[in-house]
Parts: C-alpha cells; sequence; structure tokens
C-alpha cells in the first residue's frame, strides 16, 4: 500500500514525455526551400569514353610481351573527364569538369550538384562532353519547365536514353 502512488507518477512521466515528443515533431517549423525558390538537382554517374582508342599490336610487339599478356588489342583504361554544364534562361547555372576516379582514371564519374531557382517557368538546356577526342559537346537536351514553389527537378543522365528532366 505504500506504493500507490507510483503508477499514476509514472503515467504523468509517460504523459510528459508524450507532449514533448509531440512538440518538438511539429516546432520549431523548419522550411527547406525559402518561399518563391525551387530546387534544381543535377544527378548521375557515368564513366567518360577512353582517352586514346585501342590499337593492334603488331606480330613485334606481341614477340616482346610475356605469354600470359599476349593480346591482339591493347586498351588503354584512362578515361576522359566529364564536362558537364547546365543553363536556365541560357544563362549557366552549373558548371563542372570532373576527372575520373581510381588509380588509372578508370572509374565512374558521380556528378550531385545542386541549386536554388525562382519559381516560375524556365527553359533549361544541359550538355555534357564524354570524349576527349570529340570537339563540342556529345550529349545535350532541352526543355522548358514550370518549377512550383519549394519542388525539386533533377536531371538525370542513361547513356541509351540521354538526359531526362524528372
Amino acid at each position: 500500500m505504500a506504493n500507490w502512488y507510483r503508477y499514476p507518477l509514472q503515467a504523468l512521466n509517460y504523459l510528459i514525455f508524450a507532449i514533448l515528443v509531440g512538440y518538438l515533431s511539429t516546432s520549431p517549423s523548419y522550411q527547406h526551400i525559402e518561399p518563391g525558390q525551387a530546387q534544381v538537382t543535377l544527378a548521375f554517374g557515368h564513366a567518360g569514353q577512353p582517352r586514346e582508342p585501342c590499337r593492334q599490336l603488331t606480330p613485334e610487339d606481341l614477340a616482346k610481351l610475356p605469354p600470359n599478356m599476349r593480346r591482339p588489342v591493347d586498351c588503354p583504361r584512362q578515361r576522359s573527364p566529364i564536362l558537364v554544364e547546365l543553363l536556365m534562361d541560357n544563362a549557366p547555372l552549373l558548371r563542372a569538369e570532373i576527372r575520373a576516379p581510381g588509380l588509372f582514371e578508370d572509374g565512374i564519374v558521380d556528378v550531385f550538384r545542386s541549386v536554388r531557382v525562382p519559381e516560375g517557368s524556365h527553359f533549361f538546356q544541359v550538355r555534357m562532353n564524354d570524349n576527349v577526342r570529340v570537339a563540342g559537346y556529345t550529349h545535350s537536351a532541352e526543355k522548358e519547365v514550370t518549377l512550383e514553389d519549394g519542388k525539386l527537378l533533377v536531371v538525370d543522365f542513361n547513356p541509351e536514353r540521354g538526359f531526362s528532366f524528372k
């Protein structure tokens, strides 16, 4: 009988904890993007083209190699850097030149860049060069997009389909 107050105090503690968690889950309010703004994110992974073309080895070249390394074609591993540009209303928004990672610069380049822009209708252009042996851009796309307040536009790249705006 001496512990009759234990259960009501425990219930009171649980109630205070639940009210505190409920309050902190909604307050203070946090706004990720300012009013009147939207976010554009350029996000993709892509391996650039080889920097140099493969070459056929001559019989003399093959004879110089150990027997376990005799391949008729020699293909260098080093990849081209990725040059990507994103323009909004014909003004540069993002520009990046990223070298391939890895010991031999032969890895996949991961691009993730974000920028906040005003809401409204905008004309976006994205272009990329993944081959140092080609002048200009090897991939490009453009689209008119209406961005709403607080929304996100993701620009993605797939080697088979090209750029997409989501």
